[in-house]
């Protein structure tokens, strides 16, 4: 890494789809790390499947940019409250923040999430308004409310005297003129350099390095990502590696050391104090550990991670068809891959059964299990999931706590009145209500986690696909009592085979049907949804019986109405808490977690007796 330029680390917060992402690529092409003639995906920073997929930031990522003879870390940073764990020990990296912030949506509780963690850490930002021109577009506004979350959220008065820019990511251009709708993004370069510090870093004194980000190469193994707080650091160096309590975890050398250029990790020989890099060579090291000059036995302090508030059960797939559609069926399999998980996302906690065969994982929401589950079933995993369930808790005084959220909605006005009924059967109080304009209402609710579960399908359906729902974790607060759950029973198969469209025909009068004709089913598959409360067995394998008389209209072709097909974030939100998910690389099945009907009805009679 070049001695002599002068340096900037900084990190891009914003709430999700606001145009983090969007802004990088810009960067990169006007200062150059691009080649005018070189091909570059559109948001370039969202390497992995998923991401592309959901438009989404899921893994904070570093990167770099070298503008007027100063070199600028960049780092991308999720927008999403579910993968905070990232975003905190990011915030701890940089020296300064931008804050992007959707010139018609403005402020939002992802925004105030990310932007607290990085105001309490004591860092000024820049604000920029994007997306300026939208048609939509209330930049005056929304600046105003930038300051008045600033304000609640104890800025003090150096952090409220930020510098504005108004841009459009997608076109490349930022001006401190509200009225601007061309130009580059030379003002925000020049910001950058003005407003954010240096590192704070000593270039005296022994090596010390925080690890934040943890990575694995299958050619150098572990890659751990962070700030060089101290010293300066060799290839070959003797280092070691110390946890949060000045234990020693692990010696080793610096058989690696990479710094970020453009999106490309090169090597390096050496590195200094205020350098963001990747050191590889250690095998135990982790996240929040300490990698240091073997002489130094203080760890540097490491951000406090906010505790898990949901868990699901990752268990074997035990159901007939297990093994026909993926790689990785056993426990040994699961085991090592939710470890390895725990290992870099240290906002997972993994505990194991007695039976060593499931397993829990704590995290931040739906979301986040949500992308692990996906991403495993795309390795070739094959997996039981459990309805998600809310992590309680206690106060001083031994009552029983539970995580809140704040749910903040945005709908049209004829909708309003639906959102707020339905979040008040599921114990939620509205804390806001305000006209948001264009015939839209914001209203905001405080609301208990568990009612929210299987509430966004539900509020999709209620708002005809035009509502937009944001949950933030809030507290623990006082547990609420029993909340009312799914209203209809389930169309259970009680056998195993192939579904027959003539079966299927006589019993779409009996609810809405998950499957089609000629699925493979077996016994205790749910394979539709019960028009009453009530579960019921169901045979989709009964073909018509053949005569020797034939009569008019008997002979119709069967059509069919098309089945509802569910997602995996629907199917995990929509099961009981009786029923599980089958996953595989190709399908997502519903089914009971007790397949045969008289271990079922056992389970129902001890249930009631208890």
């Amino acid at each position: 890494m070049s001695a002599s330029l002068p340096l900037r680390n900084i990190a891009i917060i914003a709430h999700v789809d606001h145009g983090k992402t969007t802004l990088v690529d810009q960067l990169f092409r006007q200062s150059g790390t691009f080649r005018d003639n070189q091909r570059v995906e559109e948001r370039a920073m969202d390497s992995n499947d998923l991401e592309k997929e959901r438009g989404i930031t899921i893994l904070a990522k570093c990167t770099s940019v070298e503008w007027n003879d100063t070199h600028i870390n960049i780092v991308d940073t999720p927008g999403h409250a579910d993968f905070g764990g990232e975003v905190e020990r990011i915030l701890s990296m940089v020296d300064g923040v931008i804050l992007l912030v959707d010139s018609s949506e403005g402020a939002m509780p992802q925004t105030k999430f990310v932007t607290g963690k990085a105001l309490a850490l004591g860092l000024k930002p820049i604000v920029v308004v994007n997306k300026i021109d939208r048609h939509d577009g209330r930049a005056a506004e929304v600046l105003d409310e930038v300051f008045d979350l600033f304000v609640a959220l104890d800025a003090n008065d150096e952090q409220l005297d930020f510098p504005v820019l108004y841009a459009s990511g997608r076109n490349g251009y930022a001006s401190e003129d509200i009225d601007a709708r061309s130009g580059n993004l030379e003002p925000l370069f020049e910001k950058i350099v003005e407003h954010v510090p240096p590192p704070s870093a000593s270039p005296d004194g022994p090596f010390k390095f925080l690890v934040t980000l943890l990575d694995r190469d299958n050619f150098v193994g572990r890659i751990l990502t962070g700030l060089v707080a101290s010293g300066s650091i060799k290839v070959n160096d003797p280092i070691h590696a110390i946890d949060a309590d000045g234990k020693v975890v692990e010696t080793g050398r610096a058989s690696k050391l990479m710094a970020f250029r453009g999106l490309e990790r090169v090597p390096v020989e050496e590195a200094r104090a205020g350098d963001i890099i990747s050191i590889a060579g250690m095998t135990d090291a982790t996240v929040a550990n300490t990698i240091a000059d073997p002489s130094v036995t203080e760890p540097l302090q490491a951000q406090p991670i906010d505790p898990p508030t949901l868990a699901m059960r990752f268990a074997v797939n035990d159901s007939p068809f297990a093994g026909r559609e993926g790689s990785k069926v056993t426990s040994r399999m699961i085991r090592d891959r939710l470890a390895r998980e725990a290992e870099s996302n240290v906002a997972i906690r993994i505990t194991e059964s007695a039976d060593k065969d499931s397993f829990e994982v704590a995290g931040r929401g739906e979301l986040q299990l949500g992308v692990l589950i996906e991403t495993m079933r795309r390795e070739g995993f094959e997996l039981g999931i459990s309805r998600p369930r809310v992590l309680f808790s206690e106060d001083e005084n031994g009552k029983r706590t539970e995580p809140y959220e704040t749910v903040v909605i945005d709908v049209d006005d004829e909708y309003s009145g639906t959102v707020v009924e339905k979040v008040a059967i599921r114990k939620g109080e509205m804390t806001d209500m305000r006209p948001s304009g264009g015939g839209k209402t914001r209203i905001t609710f405080s609301a208990p986690s568990r009612g929210l579960i299987g509430y966004h399908g539900e509020f999709l359906s209620d708002t005809r696909g035009t509502g937009i729902m944001n949950r933030l974790f809030e507290k623990y607060g006082p547990y609420k009592g029993a909340i009312a759950g799914r209203q209809n029973g389930v169309l259970i198969s009680n056998g195993t085979g192939e579904a027959v469209g003539y079966a299927l025909n006589m019993l779409e009068e009996r609810g809405t049907l998950f499957i089609t004709s000629q699925e493979k089913v077996y016994e205790g598959m749910v394979i539709g949804e019960n028009a009453k409360p009530d579960d019921l067995e169901v045979n989709p394998m009964k073909s018509k019986q053949l005569t020797n008389f034939r009569s008019t209209g008997k002979d119709d072709a069967i059509r069919l109405t098309p089945p509802l097909v569910m997602t995996l974030e629907q199917a995990i939100a929509y099961i009981d808490d009786d029923e599980m998910v089958e996953i595989t690389p190709q399908s997502i099945r519903l089914r009971k977690a007790l397949l045969c009907p008289h271990e079922r009805k056992k389970a129902g009679r001890k249930k009631q007796a208890a």
